[in-house]
């Protein structure tokens, strides 16, 4: 491993351990059927502690803690493929370390640590809503599109400087505020996989795994359109331009 890449790894190691250790912790100790308070709170823990590791570790590894947005900026072509593949798996690491340090403090798994579920009978107003795991991973896809549409639009086009974390943590937040109930809202596969190895449960890992790889894909996709439609009009003003400026 080489010098230049070791602190990345460490960094991403360590952002997501602390973000599964924090964000599942949260869920875990104030649990998901409590009302608004609740999601409230998990929202923010999650919100917060993403925030936080950003701004710490920004600078190092660009701050990533989620193997969808590290896809995403793959696909973006902002980074090589070795250097994505170290990420994701440091990033496993990180989660499923998290996951498993929490279940040793929590006294074991009953607390289920925070593994994200699709709803059953979830009461909304006068009726009441079970998510299938066709609306789960459309659900998943949508929120990974967020983040991480927010994500190169801020960290990696560099078009927030360095407030690109408080916009980032705020998109988490209102990611969860509007999808907790609904499918645990993680919408990271490290932070899915974590509390399914320290439960030993896997109930739909697959739509947990894939459906933020797809919404991450879609988003660098568009990202990428746009940036290019852009600079094709930048380029046809300038010409424009050009053409209308007297000859000296």
């Amino acid at each position: 491993m080489s010098n230049r890449i070791a602190p990345k790894l460490l960094a991403e190691f360590i952002g997501t351990f602390a973000f599964v250790f924090i964000g599942a912790g949260t869920v875990a100790i104030v649990g998901e059927g409590v009302g608004l308070p609740g999601i409230v709170a998990i929202a923010f823990a999650h919100g917060l502690a993403i925030m936080a590791f950003a701004f710490a570790y920004g600078s190092v590894s660009g701050g990533h803690m989620n193997p969808a947005v590290t896809v995403g900026v793959l696909a973006a072509g902002a980074m090589g493929v070795g250097e994505a593949i170290g990420y994701i798996v440091s990033q496993l690491i990180g989660g499923i370390a998290g996951a498993l340090l929490l279940r040793t403090v929590l006294g074991g798994a009953e607390t289920g640590l925070g593994m994200p579920a699709l709803a059953h009978n979830l009461a909304l107003g006068a009726t009441s809503l079970t998510i299938t795991p066709e609306a789960g991973f459309m659900i998943e896809a949508l929120l990974a599109f967020f983040l991480v549409t927010v994500v190169l639009g801020t960290a990696v086009a560099g078009r927030a400087g360095s407030l690109a974390p408080l916009a980032i943590g705020m998109t988490l937040t209102f990611n969860i505020l509007m999808g907790g109930a609904l499918t645990g809202a993680p919408f990271n596969p490290a932070r899915a996989l974590g509390p399914m190895v320290a439960t030993g449960k896997f109930s739909d890992a697959w739509l947990y795994l894939t459906a933020p790889i797809v919404g991450a894909i879609v988003a660098a996709i568009l990202h990428t359109s746009l940036a290019r439609l852009v600079q094709e009009r930048t380029a046809a003003a300038e010409r424009g331009t050009a053409a209308h400026t007297p000859a000296e």
